[in-house]
This record gives C-alpha cells, structure tokens and sequence, in this order.
C-alpha cells in the first residue's frame, strides 16, 4: 500500500524543488558580478532571491494546473509525479496557492522597485505575467515552441542582469554576456525536459520546441547551449579584466560530456536522470562561474 503524504508534502512536490536552482544561479551570478565591480547589497540579493524562488514556484504551480486541464500531464507520464494528475492536490486549491505565490512574490518585490526605479517594476511585473502565460492563457507559450525563449530571457538575460542593475543601478556588456550561460544552462533543464516527452506532448497538442524540429534538433540544440556556455568565460577573459579564476567552470567539462552522451543514449523514464543531472550541472556550472567573476 502506497505511504500517504501530508498536504504540506504535497505542496513541496508541487512547487518541483529539484528545478528550484534555476532561480538561485542568476541571482547568484548577478551579485557576484556586482562584487567584482566593488557593490554588494546582501538585503538586496536575499529579497531579489525569495521573489525569484515565488516566481519559479507559480510558474510551476501554474504548470502543474493548466498541463492537467489540457490532458498534458497524465499518470501514466514518464515524468515525475505531478500533484493535480495524481489527485494530491485539487483544482482549486492549486488556484490559490498560485495568487497567493505570486501576489507574495509582487509584495515582496516592492522593496526591489524602491531600490532600484521603475524598470524593476517592469520586470516583475513581465516576470508574473510570463509565469502565468507559460501554460495559461489564450496564446500558451510552452505549447507554442516558444518556451525555450521565455526560459532563456527570463531566468538568463532578465535574471542576471536584473540583479545586477540592483546591486550597481546600472547594465554593462560583461553582465550580458555573463548572463547568457545561465539562461543556456537553465534552458538545457527545459530541453531535456521536452526531449523526453516529445511522444506525450504531440498527442497531448502540446507543440514544444522538441515537438516542432524534433529529436535530432533537439540534441544539437543542447550541445550549442552547453558550447555557447563554455565560450563565454573565455571571453569574458579575453576582452575584460577578469583573472584566471574566470575558467573555474571549465572544471564541469567532464560532467558536461556525461550528461551529453545520456541524451544521445538514453531515452523515456531513463532521462529523468539526466533531468536531474542537468539541473546539478548548472548550478555546479553557476556557482564556479561566481566564484570565478568574484576572485
């Protein structure tokens, strides 16, 4: 007989955790470019941390609601489970825990739009709206091909240089480019993702990337955002003031490799790990790349 979980459990499972990383690495990238320019405002980078976690976590939620209204999400998926499928959750509780995520996330947000003007409100406001329209809406970007881009701008470009306009009240071509590995990273988590639900999301209607151009895209989709990745510490190298500590992330070479040679292998249930491994990877990848914009 299968354990039961406590709602609380059930909430956790929901908000997926082990996709979680994706809003730490900009946040984290972003203060460390900002320290390596002499400004660093810990208030700042926690605040713009907890409403980066809401945002994911709605958009999650969001996910989880609309995939199962429109029969994308079954429990017979290869994926994880998903709390709405498996009767964990209802419909209209995962209503609520969505406004009340992203209504704390716009909150808490407002310190943010103090400190940093206008365009921060701007951006949050994007950031929600892009949450919900993921899967929501008239015009569904994840069922449209187009959440390849909305991953990439959002928790790359967005992301990154979003907190570090924050912390220095202003933009620089080094936070641009250092923004582009982690939008890479954080969209190979998406590509897997729909790389092994490509059978389910064309009966589903759900026309991902993937879906689209198919699997072989799909793999050299994922070796260009890995190779783009590793391209930019050396440029940050060679064009900027950057140390040697800039090529930290090249230590993640063999784990890069590793979870390239799953992909062109593996297939169905058997990706989930390599869904996971992906996720570990940027952020393995993010916290050597900060480690390597701050020394």
């Amino acid at each position: 007989m299968k354990e039961e979980t406590s709602k609380f459990q059930n909430w956790i499972l929901a908000s997926r955790p082990k996709t979680l990383l994706a809003s730490v690495v900009p946040v984290m990238v972003g203060t460390a470019l900002a320290i390596n320019v002499g400004e660093f405002n810990l208030l700042v980078t926690l605040i713009a941390l907890v409403c980066s976690l809401l945002i994911q976590t709605g958009t999650n939620f969001t996910n989880d609601l609309y995939d199962y209204l429109r029969g994308a999400d079954k429990t017979s998926r290869k994926g994880p489970v998903r709390v709405l499928a498996s009767g964990l959750i209802t419909v209209k509780e995962m209503k609520a825990g969505i406004f009340i995520t992203f209504l704390s996330s716009f909150l808490l947000g407002l310190y943010l739009v103090y400190v940093g003007g206008i365009i921060i409100l701007v951006i949050g406001i994007l950031s929600i709206i892009a949450g919900l329209a993921y899967t929501a809406g008239p015009y569904p970007l994840a069922y449209k091909g187009l959440g390849d881009i909305f991953v990439f701008m959002f928790f790359g470009l967005i992301g990154t240089m979003g907190t570090f306009y924050l912390q220095t009240n202003e933009i620089s071509l080094a936070a641009f480019l250092s923004s582009i590995p982690v939008g890479s990273l954080i969209t190979n988590i998406l590509v897997v993702n729909n790389y092994r639900d490509i059978e389910e999301d064309k009966i589903a209607g759900k026309n991902t990337l993937a879906v689209k151009l198919g699997k072989t895209f799909t793999q050299y989709q994922f070796i260009f955002l890995i190779t783009v990745s590793f391209l930019t510490p050396l440029a940050l190298f060679l064009f900027f003031d950057f140390k040697i500590w800039i090529f930290l992330p090249y230590l993640t070479l063999p784990v890069a490799y590793n979870i390239t040679k799953m992909l062109f292998r593996l297939d169905g249930e058997q990706l989930n790990k390599t869904l996971e491994l992906t996720a570990k990877f940027s952020a393995l990848f993010g916290i050597l790349f900060s480690a390597g914009l701050t020394l």
